[in-house]
């Protein structure tokens, strides 16, 4: 665990403000959930809760069927790093953090499409990219999960020919919305 230096006092209503650092760096956000841990030496774990993170081991099966069926590198996201990847390497997507074009993909809650050399942007996925991304096409369809942004399916192609359709559309969006219900229930 790293020590910050901080110091903050519990009001009587028993609250207890997070520095607007750790915020920051946490990419902690007013209304975000928290999950509160104890261990055995007496120590208050905060952790900021991914309920797409609940779903890992099923979200990693759902992107390898994905992976197998269409051929291009398949991830998702939560709001803050990707949880599931097939097709690309580990090192390069899991648990790194998503780029704030993601994010803003995300926020506004609609299917992108992009392909090289046609209208669109190819946006970057992880916060670690470089300003132009590797891709030649790509689908990004945002989980939905009681009217709020929870997470991405994303679909990525490196092959210069590769181009997202119809067909991929579709079955982002359709992740996308199972995955989403998967939450409400």
């Amino acid at each position: 665990m790293k020590a910050t230096g901080i110091v903050r006092r519990i009001d009587d209503l028993g609250r207890v403000v997070i520095p607007k650092e750790i915020r920051r760096t946490m990419r902690i956000r007013e209304g975000d959930p928290l999950e509160i841990f104890t261990d055995r030496e007496g120590e208050v774990i905060l952790k900021k809760y991914s309920p797409i993170g609940e779903l890992g081991d099923f979200a990693r099966e759902y992107v390898e069927s994905l992976h197998q069926n269409l051929g291009h590198i398949a991830c998702v996201a939560d709001k803050d790093s990707i949880v599931a990847v097939a097709g690309g390497t580990k090192k390069e997507f899991l648990d790194k953090s998503i780029s704030h074009d993601l994010e803003r993909a995300m926020e506004m809650k609609k299917t992108i499409v992009a392909n090289r050399g046609e209208e669109g942007k190819i946006l970057s996925i992880t916060a670690n990219e470089e300003e132009n991304p590797k891709y030649s096409s790509q689908v990004i369809a945002t989980v939905v999960s009681d009217g709020d942004p929870i997470g991405a399916v994303i679909l990525l192609s490196r092959e210069p020919d590769s181009n997202m359709g119809e067909v991929e559309i579709k079955v982002a969006e359709t992740a996308a919305v199972f995955l989403g219900k998967q939450m409400d229930q």
